[in-house]
């Protein structure tokens, strides 16, 4: 098997480009200066071409949420244990030991469907505790509020992780205060209602909830590894993922730390997808390793030049 922090960037770039079809005909398509130290490949791919750096089986397949005749990612996944592997070295890294948790999740819309890679993550999450209250809260606030504060009472450090919408819900409808609970949002609220910043939604749940900060975790379907925010908007990557700033206007170009521009990531967890994503994320890396999400690109206008950074 392979262990995730035994992989090299370099050595996983060359692999990649030798034998994942698609990087490698970007990369001679491109035919731009030969002195890059990685060439990433656009997320949209994901979309239109099987991403893979294999000739075999796979696992399964994650696909992205989409609305109607709209074209959905697709992430082949050739081995779900090293998936399994990077998403619980990733939770220990940053927050310790699952089994010490009661996790709680609130993913409505993405239960919903079969083929969710967050699905897939909290699912697991959940298993690894044995909490008897561990578990997915789809239409049960009641039972979720109950659950919640005979968890408090206990002292029992728990993990509340949802999309952004049901989370607010949940607030609206009830105010806590919550000492042993680290609330964590995973974005999710694009068509659900009016849009909020995350600064704002973030203010909201603290002060519904009575909690200091609010968790945020960063992840797609296209990776297999998160970076997680433990709040303030500042994402740290676990070891074997990092994240460089573009200039929006040239791809090939990387920004200095602390300037604005578009998000790439090497995630070494896609070892047999594809590890060098350009996304259409916004954002600015800092000095110490953190970075944060301003936005999304927007293409419909002037062919990807106007920016949008609002959260």
């Amino acid at each position: 098997m392979i262990n995730i922090r035994d992989l090299s960037v370099n050595e996983v770039y060359e692999f990649q480009v030798t034998h994942n079809e698609m990087l490698s005909r970007h990369v001679q398509n491109l035919q731009v200066d030969a002195s890059l130290e990685y060439y990433f490949l656009p997320i949209s791919f994901f979309k239109t071409h099987k991403i893979y750096t294999d000739s075999g089986a796979f696992d399964c397949v994650f696909s992205s949420s989409g609305t109607t005749g709209i074209q959905t990612s697709r992430h082949y996944v050739k081995d779900l244990d090293l998936y399994e592997q990077s998403f619980l070295k990733g939770f220990e890294y940053f927050y310790g030991d699952i089994r010490e948790y009661c996790v709680l999740g609130l993913l409505p819309s993405y239960l919903e469907r079969q083929d969710s890679s967050l699905v897939y993550m909290v699912d697991k999450l959940i298993a690894l505790t044995c909490h008897p209250q561990s578990g997915f809260y789809l239409d049960q606030q009641e039972e979720l509020l109950k659950n919640l504060m005979n968890l408090e009472k206990k002292g029992q450090k728990t993990l509340l992780i949802g999309v952004s919408f049901a989370l607010l819900y949940l607030a609206e409808n009830y105010k806590l205060q919550l000492n042993n609970t680290i609330v964590m949002e995973t974005g999710g609220m694009k068509g659900r209602r009016k849009e909020l910043t995350r600064e704002e939604l973030h203010a909201f749940l603290c002060y519904r909830f009575g909690v200091e900060k609010v968790h945020s975790e960063y992840g797609m379907t296209e990776l297999l590894s998160q970076a997680y925010s433990k709040g303030d908007g500042r994402f740290f990557c676990p070891p074997w993922m990092e994240v460089q700033i573009r200039d929006p206007y040239d791809p090939f170009t990387r920004l200095q730390n602390g300037r604005p521009g578009g998000i790439n990531i090497i995630d070494l967890a896609n070892y047999y997808s594809c590890s060098f994503i350009e996304t259409q994320d916004i954002g600015i890396a800092y000095d110490d390793g953190s970075f944060e999400v301003l936005g999304r690109m927007d293409y419909a206008d002037i062919r990807g030049c106007n920016l949008m950074l609002s959260s």
